[in-house]
């Protein structure tokens, strides 16, 4: 009996989950393509954790990589969740917005760049206040400058997932890939708890928030585009499917009145059944990313 038929394949795949930001950002680019910018060595970290006691990072938790991805340019950007939860700060908010200008940059001079966004993050650190708010704002304003000459492809694989403002950037992606494994949200349970009581939200629920904040659903839903077992080479393939792919015809955050219609028609008297709610809104098919 071999040792595939005893080991099953998922015990043997290069789990992407495992790697650290560094790792999954080399893993999808072409090997020998790239090199990093503003890397750790440049020692370039928040001036605000030291003066709160807390232990900076000499990356700040960022990886920017440039390299390419199926031959063509491309810049890639991994937030690493162990670092503060992945929370966006100045000085990790200013390397992405820099990353993603210069890939328009680029672009808009004829050489199109596009970006893969690796987000494991709860959004803003809220050690730096108004500094990570106004970063998370300038995310947005690159992403949206860029996807009108390349795709931005956003990956959410790890369970830190992705809430907060940096859940509207990966909204604003051309495509979004998650694993089963990933949460993808505005608000986190524990936050939506706190705010409005155990009744509205059991963050001690795990199979409630998978129900709602999963992979399977948001792809379910078409709240994302497809939904990759963790595994690092299908990982690849995928977000290499979307770099060829190109723009997609519309993009999801342009459907402003397709998603005023569905929620419209949401009873929020009651509770939703989230089975029916998916096979409700994927039957209607969106313009935008590859539904």
């Amino acid at each position: 009996m071999s040792s595939a038929t005893v080991i099953p394949a998922y015990v043997q795949r290069h789990s992407f989950i495992e790697l650290d930001a560094r790792a999954r950002a080399q893993s999808l680019m072409v090997p020998g393509s790239w090199r990093e910018l503003v890397g750790p060595f440049d020692r370039i970290e928040s001036p605000w954790l030291p003066m709160q006691g807390i232990a900076p990072q000499s990356d700040d938790g960022c990886v920017v990589l440039k390299g390419t991805i199926t031959g063509q340019p491309a810049v890639l950007i991994a937030l690493e969740g162990k670092f503060q939860a992945g929370s966006m700060g100045e000085v990790s908010g200013a390397k992405m917005t820099a990353a993603l200008d210069l890939a328009t940059q680029d672009s808009q001079n004829g050489k199109k760049t596009a970006a893969v966004l690796l987000l494991e993050t709860g959004g803003v650190r809220l050690q730096e206040a108004n500094l990570g708010l106004a970063v998370i704002a300038e995310v947005m304003a690159s992403i949206l400058a860029l996807r009108e000459h390349a795709p931005v492809i956003t990956v959410v694989a790890g369970t830190v997932g992705c809430f907060g403002g940096m859940s509207i950037a990966a909204g604003l992606s051309s495509y979004i890939i998650m694993t089963v494994e990933a949460r993808l949200g505005l608000n986190g349970p524990e936050v939506i708890e706190q705010e409005s009581g155990i009744e509205e939200f059991d963050s001690s629920d795990k199979a409630l928030i998978w129900a709602i904040n999963g992979g399977e659903q948001r792809v379910g839903m078409g709240a994302a585009d497809e939904l990759v077992l963790d595994d690092a080479e299908k990982i690849a393939t995928s977000v290499q499917k979307y770099v060829r792919a190109g723009l997609p015809q519309v993009h999801r955050s342009e459907q402003v009145e397709l998603y005023r219609e569905r929620t419209a028609a949401l009873d929020t008297s009651r509770q939703i059944d989230l089975l029916t709610l998916r096979k409700s809104w994927n039957s209607k098919t969106n313009q935008g990313g590859a539904r």
